[in-house]
């Protein structure tokens, strides 16, 4: 791909965005399937569309809920029907995943949020609509579930009207972008220098700490990572926070 190529393609524009319209006509997928690194592997429409018939295969019964942690909290991109603030108790929050794209480079990879094992993790749990489940999980495989990194499990997250089961995604230590536990110095600088298509480390980092905190909540690994990392001056303002709060499609 020339120079040119690059600055025509729409993940190299300033501000490009994950939305539900690229999620559905497929844009995003083939957007970042054009423009993947040497050896960053892609599933095809139909392995992901049997990933997800796998984990609806173990969905248990009952109504269908989501559980975010990271981006999911402040740009879902799906429809929803209800959301609840909850925590699930095995899992916690952790930059442990190395981005070679997106929101990082082969050359200056970033880290981005996964659920590792112990401890526990706050967030939102996001209530589907019956009649939408299959579509917005659709969505959201679309998303999330792109190179195996991610393992989907169905989890119980505690909300304050009582238990409900939610899909969410967990860290694949298998797989090869699995970083581990890494020094918080270390996790900084990335999430500092690292930038892609999709903008920069810092800027996602930033924003799940504003939503956290627009909940009520404080997570210690994030804040201790946010005093290394300079917040950049053009932030948007927090109103943002108040309006990612609503159903997407409100």
């Amino acid at each position: 791909m020339t120079t040119s190529d690059r600055a025509a393609d729409p993940l190299q524009r300033r501000g490009y965005r994950i939305t539900r319209e690229r999620l559905i006509d497929g844009s995003h997928l083939a957007e970042l399937r054009a423009n993947a690194p040497p050896g960053h592997q892609i599933r095809s429409d139909e392995e992901i569309d049997a990933c997800l018939r796998r984990a609806l295969d173990k969905r248990p019964p009952g109504d269908v809920w989501v559980f975010g942690y990271g981006s999911l909290m402040w740009n879902p991109a799906f429809n929803f029907a209800e959301q609840k603030v909850a925590v699930v108790h095995g899992w916690h929050r952790r930059f442990c995943l190395w981005m070679r794209t997106g929101r990082g480079s082969p050359d200056n990879p970033g880290l981005m949020l996964a659920l590792d094992r112990g401890g526990c993790c706050r967030g939102l749990a996001f209530r589907l609509a019956p009649e939408e489940v299959g579509q917005e999980l659709l969505l959201l495989w679309r998303r999330e579930m792109l190179s195996g990194s991610y393992d989907a499990r169905w989890l119980t997250a505690l909300t304050s009207d009582g238990p409900v089961t939610a899909v969410t995604f967990v860290v694949n230590r298998r797989h090869s972008r699995y970083a581990g536990a890494l020094p918080v110095d270390q996790v900084a600088r990335h999430i500092a220098t690292a930038r892609g298509p999709l903008g920069s480390c810092a800027e996602y980092l930033h924003e799940t700490v504003d939503h956290l905190q627009a909940l009520g909540f404080h997570d210690e690994s994030l804040d201790r990572i946010v005093k290394r990392v300079p917040q950049r001056a053009d932030r948007p303002a927090p109103a943002v926070v108040r309006t990612a709060l609503a159903p997407a499609g409100s």
